[in-house]
């Protein structure tokens, strides 16, 4: 079975989702008689990554290094993908669901005759050995299986930190240059020119060991600012689902947590006002200890909490961040 995992890379830059599907092609390795794990990696002056890509998981990088794949275009990108997976004709097929992928992805699929599964939650292969991708449905209260048993590549793409990002060993593998004739024939169209980038405040949700959440709940903009001011405190980052996004109280959905946003992995996660939606759960769920504040005793949330407060938010959210100033002697507004 030939597994590829598609390396995405900005400005040199190997994004995270690559090393995680590199981590969990391993995983459908150990499920698979003869599994071999390959990368396919394009760009301008990207050779180098390769050693990395090994060291994760990878045994074979497809590499296609050129000027014209410096900044990414699906009119290029697209073509040197379908024509190298008509040539070598993998099994399966992940990319990362990130803002490239979303794009890169299902025109590869279309251009392949095959299907794709979007957004998975988990990937495994069966007792026919098909890929399974799990795929949240209905706002996440179900999540169904996708599979593709008649066409190739089974095609997936995967938020960025569903799947836990493995351990390095460093190894050696094999670097096989990619034909790159056919964009000699790609007219040129709408060319990209540079990358501008607007980088969030504050610490990013993926790299925060403590998450305060907020949900519908929360009821007003000045209890969003609180719970911005606890994450401050407790040196960690704010996050929201996406009422709090709809209202205007969060900043932008690069904060909200769910199927529709972020996968996150604290070592702590507060949440505040959140009902406990599947949608909103599959992104949290893997936190190591997860506290809960909601009025609703039934509340779903308090089912997948470590610690469950049953009480009101707009008591307890403000009095904890004057006791936690009280501990630590700073002095109240």
């Amino acid at each position: 079975m030939k597994i590829w995992i598609f390396a995405e890379q900005t400005e040199g830059k190997l994004a995270g989702v690559t090393l995680e599907l590199l981590g969990k092609a391993r995983e459908l390795a150990l499920q698979s008689a003869e599994a071999e794990i390959s990368a396919v990696l394009l760009g301008e002056g990207v050779e180098g990554l390769s050693a990395t890509l090994f060291n994760y998981g990878a045994r074979r990088v497809y590499l296609a290094d050129d000027a014209r794949l410096c900044l990414y275009q699906h009119t290029t990108y697209a073509p040197v993908l379908t024509a190298l997976a008509k040539k070598e004709k993998p099994d399966i097929f992940l990319f990362g669901a990130t803002a490239l992928g979303s794009e890169l992805a299902p025109t590869v699929a279309a251009q392949l005759d095959t299907g794709i599964a979007a957004h998975c939650v988990e990937l495994r292969i069966n007792e026919d050995g098909l890929l399974v991708s799990v795929v949240p449905a209905f706002g996440g209260k179900i999540l169904g299986d996708i599979l593709c048993p008649v066409h190739k590549p089974q095609m997936a793409s995967i938020k960025a930190g569903i799947f836990p990002k493995p351990e390095p060993a460093p190894v050696n593998g094999e670097i096989v240059g990619i034909d790159l004739t056919l964009l000699e024939g790609v007219a040129d169209g709408i060319k990209a020119l540079r990358i501008c980038r607007e980088e969030p405040k504050g610490l990013p949700l993926e790299e925060a060991e403590v998450v305060v959440c907020g949900g519908w709940g929360l009821g007003s903009a000045e209890n969003w600012r609180l719970v911005e001011e606890l994450a401050v405190l407790l040196g960690g980052a704010a996050a929201c689902t996406r009422p709090v996004i709809d209202e205007g109280w969060a900043p932008g959905e690069h904060i909200m947590i769910g199927t529709s946003g972020k996968s996150v992995r604290p070592k702590v996660y507060l949440g505040f006002g959140i009902s406990g939606a599947t949608h909103h759960v599959c992104g949290m769920k893997d936190t190591g200890m997860i506290i809960s504040v909601n009025k609703d005793e039934a509340a779903s949330i308090f089912e997948v909490s470590d610690y469950a407060v049953a009480g009101d938010l707009n008591k307890i959210l403000p009095l904890l961040i004057e006791k936690i100033k009280e501990n630590r002697g700073i002095a109240p507004k």
